[in-house]
């Protein structure tokens, strides 16, 4: 029996060409893009999972209390980890950690590596994979230094023995290497290649390291069986007691360390969502494109009906059940759906390496029984849900009524064909504005005027030589001299984000309980003019100005919340020093569009500043980076000049948004094409019907055109009917996503109008093929067997 209905597949297959390539075409592409989903959304789903401990890892957050809400923040105080584990049960391991990036050499072989300062437990909390070294002892000696096999590899040409060896650090220390680790894997949100011990950077900042002040991130592991709740409950209200009540607008709480990359996301104390979003955003959009694959089948399975009714008919005069017939359909359903599947895994081998470029993943397709049972679950439910309309449809026809050649075609059979129809290009509408809006965002974020100038602007980091302030001005000297750049300086802060805030501004009016933050940024002479920040009022630092140490520069948005009138030459107090106002500043974003201008200051303080800034002459790059590399090497010899662009840097806050502009670009373009298949199908399928009655039409005068147009404006009706209930819909989707956004762009008609007409255009297109055909028919050919 197996054998007989494997046969009568094929022989429908062979029989139904056009059909038969269709439906394989559309769930190919639908499956291999729901599988091409799959592959990222699991990666982003198991990104930080591969900890053995990861159900007891936790991070520190903090909730504090602004003056516009509760603002969440990773930094913590540099005693907190300590504190933890000593006075905290519930506490197995606690450490501080920062990241970082600096020069290790050995035998003068330079690397430029990420490093990450943490606590002596790293290893004990998480599965880097210390291949050699002690997890109790790596860390335990200041002077120590666990390095990964890459690094290893590079500085000693070798991973084995290097244990006891020495490592320059920034050409100023040695160091001992006590510890080798496998790495970072790909699915780490942090990424280093050495750990040095927390304490060295604890001494750095001393003067710093108090309750009072913010830096480092602080990890715990809990024990086994730790309520969190509880937990959180107890540390809420450490860093009040910690500060005898000095400090109260502090909250702490600890989030899964594995969540963080997913929900990152805060609103007024809150978790707000995330990169979760878009991993959701395009999990549905994969079902979506698979449905669509599956209503081509369902449509054109039950449109081909008729030529099918004598098969069912003889069939079931002879004694087949209804059961037996839709197990046939069914395995018909399936076998379509198992070769699908074989070419879809073959199209995502082929398209793989230029997905994982747009993602910028390394993605790869391999043995794992988790997506072995996911795409058999997938094919299954493929399978199901695409052949279960056909083979209850077909195997439901009464024998004597279609061995006569009656087929019955009931009003809800032919409105449900249409509304598969109207869905398959609402989802397609839905794609295509969406596209459409993510586009023009990413292109006004990248556009906005940000209220500074941040193109042919390059930064590097202060060290070396370079972290003397005497020779940083020597340097910037003769930097400004050097042919092709506009002026440089320096400055404490990277104006792509968050970096340093303080709630220790007063000024007259300020209520006692007031602990919002003020991004503070401090600068060198030069640094506002190098960036094109305009004035609104007053002016900027000056060396003509020998006190200007003393003085301090607000944005509006800081004017505005203090609520100070005539502003200039007013005092306040900056950590319990007198600064005088002498400059407002235009608001300019610091942050990316997704957030609000803040309140700012600028403070002259030459020793706060760690970025060095320039800016090129347009045209002038290449002559000028070969000149700033060689003046570098003259003033810190052993360390290379690694710089960014601004322009870039700032670019790059925006990484998420231009994926998913390309994503959703190929998605949408997938989906029309899945969509005008089933429509090219049934237009087929229609003229095909209708052909006699095409004839007779052109016997008695009907035009091409006319004849075009009867078989058009069907399919017309039903594409409009989507783009109607498409355009609404879109409308809410892409203001909601917009929202995310303090500053974007204004949804315009022409959006969604676009939309629709591209849509209608398309699907005239794929008609309009079948209907000039049809319409051009010899009308003899037609009529010859009546």
């Amino acid at each position: 029996m197996f054998r007989h209905n494997l046969l009568v597949i094929y022989r429908n297959f062979k029989r139904f060409k056009s059909t038969f390539l269709i439906n394989l075409t559309g769930l190919s592409a639908g499956l291999a893009c729901s599988l091409l989903i799959y592959l990222w959304v699991n990666d982003e789903l198991n990104v930080d999972k591969f900890h053995e401990k990861d159900s007891q890892l936790f991070q520190v957050m903090e909730n504090r209390v602004q003056a516009q809400g509760i603002w969440t923040a990773q930094s913590t105080s540099i005693p907190l980890a300590e504190t933890l584990q000593s006075d905290m049960p519930e506490v197995e391991h606690a450490i501080s950690s920062k990241l970082f990036e600096a020069t290790l050499s050995v035998a003068n072989n330079d690397f430029k590596s990420k490093g990450r300062y943490a606590g002596k437990d790293i290893f004990n909390m998480y599965s880097y994979g210390l291949e050699q070294g002690d997890a109790n002892q790596v860390l335990k000696d200041k002077n120590s230094i666990v390095i990964s096999e890459k690094l290893a590899q590079n500085l000693f040409h070798t991973t084995q023995n290097v244990v006891g060896k020495s490592v320059e650090f920034q050409h100023e220390k040695q160091y001992v290497v006590s510890g080798v680790f496998k790495g970072t894997p790909s699915n780490s949100s942090e990424q280093f290649d050495f750990v040095i011990s927390f304490e060295v950077l604890k001494e750095q900042y001393s003067s710093s390291a108090n309750w009072g002040n913010t830096g480092p991130d602080t990890f715990v592991l809990l024990k086994s069986g730790t309520d969190v709740n509880q937990f959180n409950n107890k540390i809420a209200n450490l860093v009040k007691v910690k500060t005898n009540g000095e400090v109260t607008h502090r909250t702490l709480f600890v989030r899964p360390y594995s969540s963080g990359y997913l929900y990152g996301k805060y609103e007024n104390g809150l978790t707000a969502g995330g990169r979760i979003e878009y991993v959701r955003l395009f999990s549905i959009i994969a079902v979506f494109i698979l449905l669509i694959a599956c209503i081509n089948f369902m449509n054109l399975s039950t449109a081909k009906a008729s030529g099918r009714m004598k098969e069912v008919g003889i069939k079931k005069a002879i004694g087949a059940y209804r059961e037996t017939l839709v197990y046939q359909y069914l395995g018909e359903s399936m076998l379509m759906t198992f070769l699908s599947l074989f070419l879809s895994v073959l199209l995502v081998i082929l398209f793989l390496p230029q997905f994982n470029e747009i993602t910028g993943k390394a993605l790869t397709l391999h043995y794992d029984p988790k997506l072995i049972f996911t795409l058999l679950g997938v094919v299954v439910f493929t399978g199901l849900i695409s052949g279960s309309y056909p083979a209850l449809y077909l195997s439901g026809f009464n024998p004597i009524s279609v061995l006569k050649g009656k087929l019955n075609v009931s009003v809800g059979e032919v409105w449900a064909r249409k509304g598969l129809v109207v869905f398959q290009f609402t989802i397609s509408v839905i794609l295509i504005v969406s596209v459409i809006v993510v586009y023009k965002q990413v292109e006004f974020v990248q556009s906005e005027n940000l209220g500074y100038n941040k193109d042919n602007i390059i930064y590097f980091f202060r060290e070396g030589k370079m972290q003397d302030d005497g020779k940083m001005e020597t340097f910037l000297s003769e930097l400004r001299n050097t042919p092709g750049i506009v002026n440089a300086s320096s400055i404490g802060h990277d104006m792509t984000g968050h970096n340093s805030g303080t709630f220790g501004i007063w000024w007259e009016g300020k209520a006692e309980d007031n602990k919002t933050e003020f991004e503070n940024v401090g600068v060198n002479y030069e640094m506002m003019q190098t960036l094109g920040i305009q004035m609104k009022e007053g002016r900027l630092f000056s060396k003509d100005f020998s006190a200007d140490s003393s003085k301090i520069i607000f944005n509006e948005a800081a004017v505005k919340f203090m609520g100070l009138k005539d502003p200039v030459g007013k005092t306040v107090k900056l950590w319990g020093n007198d600064m005088q106002i002498v400059g407002i500043a235009k608001d300019f974003h610091f942050e990316s569009l997704h957030e609000k201008v803040k309140p700012l200051f600028f403070r002259l303080s030459q020793g706060s500043t760690y970025i060095i800034m320039a800016k090129i002459a347009a045209g002038k790059e290449k002559p000028v980076l070969s000149s700033m590399g060689a003046l570098y090497k003259k003033y810190n010899p052993g360390f290379s000049l690694d710089y960014k662009f601004l322009d870039q840097e700032y670019q790059a806050q925006y990484v998420a948004e231009q994926r998913v502009a390309s994503l959703s670009k190929y998605f949408a373009g997938l989906a029309i094409l899945i969509s005008c298949l089933g429509l090219f199908g049934l237009a087929a399928f229609t003229a095909e019907r209708r052909l006699k009655e095409i004839g007779i039409r052109k016997v008695l005068g009907s035009s091409v055109l006319s004849i075009v147009y009867l078989l058009s404006s069907d399919f017309t009706k039903l594409v409009m009917a989507a783009i109607v209930i498409a355009l609404p819909v879109s409308y809410v989707i892409t203001g909601y996503w917009l929202q995310s956004f303090a500053l974007h762009l204004s949804l315009e008609v022409w959006y969604f109008l676009g939309a629709g007409v591209a849509a209608l255009v398309i699907a005239w297109m794929t008609v309009g093929m079948q209907a000039v055909r049809a319409a051009n028919v010899n009308p003899l050919e037609c009529l010859k067997s009546e």
